[in-house]
């Protein structure tokens, strides 16, 4: 028996949509969002670290994919630079004020569908899956990279980026469930030399989708943002084709 396309193992049941950190990946998260939304194909719950995390909670809170592209396309590095004294380069008021402007839910408890995101506690040095309470702090907290932003205080600990030790942003999926994991081949700045740049987990009910040669973004290189939406949208397309898990030619 053949096995299913990604398109067909989708359509089957409830998916849960997890996705990974990678710098300012969050382009190619909201340009494979976008193939899934054009193509009916939602999850009925979602995870993320970093990036993963900012896509995801976009999504979560009520604003569409092709709506969130729309602000990505409209991202400038003074919406979000601050720079100012503390451990890491920028405050990250701008980027939390963005984000309360913009998103349509602001606590987790208002999301469409359940959503955890990944963020390392600092004093415990452990990743902690968060669930509840403030989404835009809880977003900007698994965003706050080692050294470009200030650690994110959330009950009283300092957060950081949730990339720190779940680069995969599984922590917070449910075991058992069928997942999508959207993972970014990028490399991340704080990673090891040698550590791979592609590594998916094995779990259960898992399938997974890597579009490698994704245009790698940055803050000095946000101009790019747009081509690495598309390469991951197109990947996606490809990949709902695929019949095994899917490491996609950008």
């Amino acid at each position: 028996m053949t096995d299913p396309s990604l398109r067909e193992w989708l359509s089957e049941g409830p998916f849960g949509l997890a996705m990974s950190a990678g710098f300012f990946g969050f382009y190619a998260h909201a340009g494979a969002f976008v193939a899934l939304e054009d193509a009916g194909l939602l999850p009925d719950r979602a995870s993320g670290s970093s990036a993963g995390a900012l896509v995801a909670g976009a999504w979560a809170s009520g604003l569409d994919a092709a709506a969130f592209a729309g602000e990505l396309a409209a991202l400038r590095r003074e919406h979000f630079w601050d720079p100012a004294p503390g451990f890491g380069l920028l405050r990250g008021r701008l980027f939390l004020e963005r984000l309360r402007a913009m998103l349509p839910a602001q606590t987790f408890a208002a999301c469409r569908i359940p959503l955890a995101v990944s963020a390392f506690d600092v004093y415990a040095r452990r990743v902690r899956s968060l669930s509840a309470g403030d989404l835009p702090r809880a977003v900007v907290a698994s965003c706050a990279l080692p050294g470009l932003f200030h650690p994110v205080w959330i009950d009283g600990r300092p957060h950081v980026d949730g990339g720190v030790t779940d680069r995969a942003g599984l922590a917070g999926m449910p075991a058992g469930g069928r997942v999508l994991f959207h993972h970014l081949s990028s490399r991340s700045p704080w990673r090891r030399r040698g550590s791979p740049a592609i590594s998916v987990p094995e779990r259960g009910g898992l399938r997974a989708v890597v579009v490698e040669g994704v245009p790698r973004v940055g803050p000095f290189r946000l101009e790019v943002g747009p081509r690495a939406f598309e390469a991951a949208r197109r990947g996606m397309q490809r990949a709902l084709a695929s019949r095994a898990d899917s490491v996609i030619a950008a």
